[in-house]
Formats: structure tokens, C-alpha cells, sequence
């Protein structure tokens, strides 16, 4: 019987603990990206969100998509532990792409304390010179 109370007392304790933590949360240096103005014969273009965990969890990027095929993320599979700061490469390819202002977004997906944010990307593509 002391043993039973003994390791339900001690549940109790592991998972008071557990729950005083804070979760994991994600905090991006900046949610918007604006490329400028860039020519149609270079149509690629790239940039980076930098991020910290803020949480006193290890946090996890379930998953990054973007609003359409011509935007790609690439993002750390790895957890990052609290304090440790991260990246999502994200590549906008306006090959064959009307040239003129262009906004897309990528939705991230995390095991935080707020589970999604949305980033932007935008710029101007002009016409080639020819």
C-alpha cells in the first residue's frame, strides 16, 4: 500500500513538473520579406527567416508549405532546443511567371505554444531588357 501511494505521489510530482514548463515557442526576427525589384532573367530568388525557440521545450517544425509551386521552404528537421535559433530558406522561381508584384505565403507548423505562423515573401519582377 505505501509503495502504491509512494508511486502515485511521485506521478504527481513528474507530471506537476512537466506542465510548470513552458512549451516550446517559436519567435521570427521578422515575418515579411520584400525581394524588391529584380529582372525576369534572373527569375530566382532567395532569403532566409531566422528564428529562436523561446520555450523551455525542444521545438519542431512539423511542416512548411507555401501558398503555391513557386515557392519553396526549406526548413531543419532536427528539434531545436530551447535557446538555440534556426532557419527557413525559403526560394521564390518566377520562371515563366507574369513579370509584376507577386506576395506569397508559407505556412509553418510547429509543436509550439501558438502551432502556426505565416510568412510572406514579395517583390517586383520586371520584364527582361531586350
Amino acid at each position: 500500500m505505501k509503495k502504491l501511494i509512494f508511486m502515485t505521489l511521485m506521478l504527481i510530482g513528474v507530471m506537476t513538473t512537466m506542465m510548470a514548463q513552458k512549451p516550446a515557442e517559436i519567435k521570427f526576427d521578422t515575418l515579411t520579406h520584400n525581394f524588391g525589384t529584380f529582372s525576369e532573367s534572373e527569375p530566382i530568388v532567395t532569403c532566409v527567416f531566422k528564428f529562436t525557440n523561446i520555450g523551455e521545450m525542444p521545438l519542431v517544425i512539423n511542416q512548411a508549405v507555401a501558398s503555391c509551386g513557386c515557392t519553396v521552404p526549406e526548413y531543419t528537421k532536427t528539434p531545436i532546443q530551447p535557446g538555440q535559433k534556426g532557419e527557413i530558406k525559403v526560394t521564390y522561381n518566377g520562371t515563366g511567371k507574369f513579370p509584376g508584384h507577386f506576395k506569397k505565403s508559407i505556412t509553418v507548423r510547429t509543436n509550439g505554444a501558438k502551432e502556426m505562423t505565416r510568412l510572406y515573401i514579395e517583390g517586383d519582377m520586371k520584364e527582361a531588357s531586350k
